[in-house]
């Protein structure tokens, strides 16, 4: 359609004619085409465009599992429909891409849809397009407000405020006291420099293309596919909602032990050790729980509430962080009076004194304090008081003394402390005697925790956490990929400045054992980094207070849209719940399920406890997060074009170890507990998740891997010890382009303990234009029945003008490289004697002749509808193995391999092989038995020797009536009906007049063209045919299979000619009465003129047939599965049917067979 029709207002359209025309400028030929374009489509614009809402409504992007496709503005795609359908082809200039139009559309009609792309949540597109589509009458939707935050309001602020908080005012001090100002310092460079780090390769990913809503989770997906994109996601989910416990014990913590004591329902006063300790934690769970309460009803009240207040939260921790450095400029020349009373060393607790000193002068008469009541047990100057107290003095030290002090250099290094360790002075001596015990200890600030090095690193890093708060956004930008890198790059600097002068200064303003008490017991009570502020303590306690209370906030309302976004994906089935929500979208069930477990937090009840817990799952999203860099940047995929330049995979992978080694650092037990929960994930979405496409970089390492292997494997053929069975299994399919024999692909999955490769084939008959969706179903139905069978490979279908070539095309270009197939395995052809069958028969052989030739192993299971399907179990019988020829080792390693599954496992292995006259049987089984020792298979062995005997009546009566019924075959080129028309007629008239029919020429051929058959020695057959005074009963000298003399009678027909089957209980007489008369076979020829011009090969190897299929029978009619040496084919194809009547009768009577042919190389060894 053109500019000019009037469909969509073309420059020459009628306005009162709502019929398309054509413009007269085209050329005549071209007007012709357009014409008959025309009269298809609708006739008035209203039509065409309840068609084209129609098409619309059909076409809705799905993937293959069913999930909405993730909107693009590319080719086929929704979105991009409605510009490209506004502007139709121009007939004149576009005219060789018209037929594409719909497919393909025009640049110009595209290019506002490429630039106008928006970044909405993933889906929000389709769902208010579809609204809009079924409500067409209802007054559309207010239109989504484009995204207007900036890199200052969007990025920066956000991180600001989410990395600095609760730890940065109740631990840092704590943290410089400990570790000293050197150790402190190695710890914030080392937290920060992973978040640097982190960042910049968060930075390459988030410019790699537009950052649809989902942040951090979106980008880890995506970039390591739906398993390692939903283990981290719920790590950091789980990092974020112990975030939000963590915050919320620091609210409590400052509220109960720095602004309102008082408020404690389990009181402290008088209590000591453990059971201070355990009123302390009591009351953090109550308050605790209440908080996070009330914190969770504000959030699904009213989320935006919390986003108002953000910016006050924010306002409160600057505020805060300036009075900090105020504090620090007004210490180097007024410092604030914050005496710290020691007693010799030790810190005494302020609350246990009112003067720092034990007697002071009032009227010139000496007065003991209260100081001195707590250690003597009387007012009395002469009362027995603590040794230690005796000991040493009182002395009143500057808890700030300022910047100029030269403080610094007493903390620089640290002072790890036990648990119940007095903190004592550096510097300073006392009397005390060792071996003493402490008394008193309540009146001294003591240790709470042990402290080590590591411990400050697990409990310090979530104070550098927070740097995916700016991603987390990226629906909201004005341009994602502009101000996620600078915003959250120049946060880090800042925070991470901070912290590093922060460091330098607490260690360069305040007294040591200031830095070490927790709680401020020595300083009033007060919160330590509240000492060092100015105007007044009481700025930090409050903006402090804030900050954790508005974290809180943010923790719970940022973790159940995480949840909700990865319940959404379906990656994960059972967290589909988690996907619901409130009418407006508000995740009603992810909050209460990050409310539950942020109360896991809550009960545990200690900061310095949960902050470890939380920096797990926060490492091991940054971890990955460095990985994708890394992996995209290695792979060079080409996609991989990230606008941020500054990135190199080098500082990926340094990221990436830092982050590793951190989590071990913090604490190796909690580290291992997160990978755990991580790879149970990773494995539960890998077995039961939703198979998504994502474009991800562990994909693209699979085919660098893939590549890489198959390249290593074109090095040359396995080695024995690795020989395993590769296996092609070719199946046909029915017209429905269903499966015919599904439990070939049982017998393949019971087959696979040896694990390699499996290519289930098929071949559909036609030409690739015209039958490809044919086979397009016969390869979703080979993949459904794989799927079905767990049987872990591949699927191909050809297409070929006929089946038998088709079949040959898999066994030649099947598989890749190094990793092809070496094993065949084909059905037993069914109902082959039936006419209609005849030419399945034949593409068989075929199968098996292409097989010998590739030096391919080949598999014929027989009877397969009677294999156990692989619910099914055995639990007793045996896997029988007729070894008559070595074949590599084949028929050894199957039955190994069958009963490592569990259908075959309580099936015990039985080894046959045969004896000929000449041979020692015992020396036979005892050689077996040391090599089946060897080879580590338990298996019991019988050797079953094999007399010769004499050819019977009864072989040659069934050699003449296979002839017969291949020469039928042959001779009649007629249709179906008229075959077996033929065929009954015949039958019904004497065999003899048949066999004059055939020339001595054609005879003649025949005998010499089988004279060379598969496996036979050369003997003068040509003579046994010409000169009949030869033909004796022949012995089977040169066939490998014995058996008891039990031949079939002399079947004598009636007179109609017609032979009569018995059964093999009147063989002894047939056979013990040629042997006893050797003359009565002339006679037999005379009854039988057309036995003497049989074929004599055909009637030896009938016999062998026959006698190997009567020891079998005796010996195996029991087993669950008999393994068998497959004969080769006749190397010409006029033997073909005559084969078949071998494998037919060696097989004759028995329940599952498995003909097995080798490949012509070993494929079990003895050696290890």
């Amino acid at each position: 359609m053109t500019d000019c029709e009037e469909g969509e207002g073309g420059p020459n359209s009628q306005a009162e004619d709502p019929e398309l025309v054509v413009c007269d400028v085209v050329p005549q030929s071209i007007t012709h085409f357009s014409q008959e374009i025309v009269a298809a489509q609708p006739k008035s614009r209203s039509a065409r465009r309840g068609v084209e809402l129609e098409r619309r409504r059909r076409v809705v992007p799905v993937t293959s599992d069913g999930n909405p496709k993730e909107s693009s503005p590319f080719i086929n795609s929704s979105a991009a429909s409605d510009a490209e359908k506004s502007q139709q082809y121009d007939g004149k200039n576009m005219a060789l891409f018209e037929e594409e139009m719909d497919t393909s559309p025009m640049v110009s009609s595209l290019l506002s849809s490429l630039a106008n792309y928006s970044n909405l949540p993933t889906g929000s597109k389709e769902h208010e397009e579809a609204e809009n589509i079924e409500e067409g009458a209802r007054p559309s939707k207010k239109p989504v407000k484009a995204p207007q935050l900036g890199t200052l309001m969007g990025v920066y602020l956000p991180c600001i405020q989410n990395i600095f908080g609760v730890i940065l005012f109740l631990r840092m001090t704590w943290m410089v006291g400990i570790g000293g100002v050197f150790g402190s310092f190695i710890i914030v460079f080392m937290c920060c420099s992973t978040t640097m780090l982190t960042a910049i390769s968060m930075s390459a990913i988030a410019t790699n293309g537009v950052v649809p809503a989902g942040g951090s989770y979106y980008m880890i997906s995506r970039s390591l596919g739906p398993e390692f994109g939903g283990a981290v996601g719920i790590c950091f989910y789980l990092g974020t909602t112990f975030a939000g416990a963590m915050y919320i014990l620091g609210c409590i913590e400052i509220l109960l032990i720095y602004i309102i004591p008082q408020a404690a329902i389990f009181k402290i006063e008088g209590l000591e050790g453990p059971e201070a300790e355990a009123a302390l934690l009591n009351n953090m769970r109550v308050y605790g729980t209440i908080v996070l309460s009330l914190m969770a009803l504000v959030v699904f009240v009213g989320v935006k509430y919390v986003n108002k207040l953000a910016l006050v939260f924010l306002a409160c921790v600057i505020l805060s962080i300036l009075a900090v450095y105020a504090g620090v400029i007004k210490t180097a020349v007024d410092p604030p009076a914050f005496p710290v009373c020691l007693l010799g060393n030790r810190t005494l607790v302020s609350k246990g004194y009112d003067v720092c000193a034990k007697v002071i002068e009032i009227d010139n008469e000496t007065v003991t304090t209260k100081l001195w009541r707590s250690f003597c047990d009387s007012d009395s100057l002469n009362a027995t008081c603590d040794e230690y107290f005796s000991n040493n003095n009182v002395t009143e030290i500057q808890g700030i003394p300022g910047v100029t002090s030269g403080i610094l250099a007493k903390n620089l290094f640290g002072n790890y402390l036990e648990k119940g360790m007095i903190l004592e002075k550096r510097g300073l001596q006392s009397d005390m005697d060792p071996d003493s015990p402490v008394t008193g200890s309540n009146r001294y600030v003591l240790a709470d925790i042990t402290s080590f090095f590591t411990l400050l690193v697990g409990i310090y890093f979530p104070s550098v956490t927070g740097i995916m708060a700016g991603s987390n956004r990226s629906g909201d930008l004005r341009d994602a990929q502009k101000s996620i890198p600078i915003g959250t790059i120049a946060a880090i600097s800042t925070t991470s400045t901070v912290y590093m002068s922060c460091v330098v200064l607490f260690g360069a303003c305040i007294e040591g054992v200031v830095l070490r008490d927790k709680f401020g017991e020595g300083v009033n009570g007060n919160l330590v980094i509240g000492t060092l502020a100015w105007p007044s303590p009481w700025v930090i306690v409050f903006g402090s207070f804030f900050s954790t209370c508005g974290a809180g906030l943010q923790s719970l309302t940022g973790a159940p849209r995480l949840l909700q976004a990865i319940s959404r994906d379906g990656i994960i089935p059972f967290l589909r719940v988690f996907g619901h929500g409130k009418a407006n979208g508000e995740p009603t069930w992810a909050l209460l399920l990050t409310a539950s477990i942020c109360e896991i937090g809550i009960i545990i009840a200690s900061l310095d406890a949960v902050a470890p817990i939380l920096s797990m799952f926060f490492l091991m999203c940054y971890m990955f997060v460095n990985l994708a860099c890394a992996l995209q940047t290695l792979l060079r995929t080409p996609n991989w074009r990230p606008r941020f330049k500054f990135y190199h995979w080098a500082l990926s992978f340094l990221g990436m170890s830092l982050c590793l080694s951190l989590m071990f650092i913090c604490s190796w037990y909690y580290a291992i507990v997160a990978m755990g929960i991580a790879t149970c994930i990773y494995k539960y979405i890998e077995f039961c998740g939703a198979e998504k496409e994502w474009g991800d970089g562990i994909r693209g390492i699979s085919l660098s891997a893939a590549r890489f292997a198959l390249m290593r494997l074109e090095e040359g053929p396995p080695h024995t010890k690795n020989w395993r069975p590769q296996i092609l299994v070719l199946v046909s399919v029915d017209a429905e382009q269903n499966v015919e024999q599904p439990r070939l692909l049982s017998l393949t999955n019971q087959l696979k303990a040896g694990k390699g490769l499996t290519i289930v084939g098929t071949s559909v008959q036609g030409t690739f234009l015209n039958n490809y969706t044919e086979a397009q179903r016969a390869d979703q139905s080979l993949r459904k029945l794989m799927e079905t069978e767990k049987v872990k490979g591949f699927s191909q279908v050809v297409i070929s003008s006929n089946l038998r070539d088709g079949t040959s095309h898999l066994i030649q270009v099947g598989g890749l490289g190094g990793l092809k197939h070496n094993t065949v395995m084909v059905s037993w052809p069914r109902n082959w004697k039936q006419p209609e069958y005849h030419q399945q028969f034949r593409n068989f052989i075929e199968v098996v002749r292409e097989t010998t030739i590739a030096s391919l192993a080949l598999l014929v299971p027989k009877n397969i509808s009677s294999y156990p399907s692989n619910g099914e179990r055995f639990t007793e019988g045996h896997i029988d193995v007729w070894w008559i020829v070595h074949d590599g080792g084949m028929l050894m390693l199957l039955p190994f391999l069958l009963r490592q599954h569990k259908v075959w496992r309580k099936c015990k292995m039985r080894i046959f092989t045969v004896a000929q006259m000449d041979d020692n049987s015992i020396q036979m089984k005892k050689d077996l038995l040391i090599f089946l020792y060897h080879l580590r298979i338990d298996a019991e062995v019988e050797v079953v020797e094999m007399h010769d005997s004499d050819i019977s009546a009864y072989t040659y009566e069934k050699t003449l009536l296979m002839e017969q019924r291949s020469q039928i075959l042959k001779q009649m080129h007629l249709t179906k009906n008229e075959m077996e028309r033929e065929i009954q007629s015949i039958t019904d008239s004497s065999r003899g007049s048949i066999r004059r029919k055939n020339t001595s020429g054609l005879r003649s051929q025949h005998s010499a063209e089988e004279g060379t058959s598969l496996a036979e020695k050369p003997e003068d057959e040509s003579v046994a045919v010409s000169n009949p005074k030869q033909v004796q009963l022949i012995h089977s000298k040169n066939a490998s299979t014995p058996t008891s003399p039990t031949s079939p009678t002399s079947p004598v027909g009636p007179a109609g000619g017609a032979a009569t089957w018995t059964d093999n209980k009147g063989a002894d007489k047939g056979s013990a009465f040629l042997s006893a008369n050797p003359e009565a076979a002339k006679d037999l020829f005379n009854m039988r003129p057309e036995w003497e011009n049989l074929n004599q090969t055909d009637v030896r190897r009938m016999h062998t047939a026959m006698r190997l299929n009567e020891v079998i029978t005796k010996k195996s009619k029991e087993a669950k599965l008999v393994l068998l040496n497959m004969p080769g084919p006749p190397k010409n194809r006029v033997g073909n049917e005559n084969y078949m009547e071998f494998l037919e009768v060696l097989t004759e009577g028995l329940n599952r067979v498995l003909l097995v042919r080798g490949g012509g190389r070993e494929v079990i060894t003895i050696y290890s």
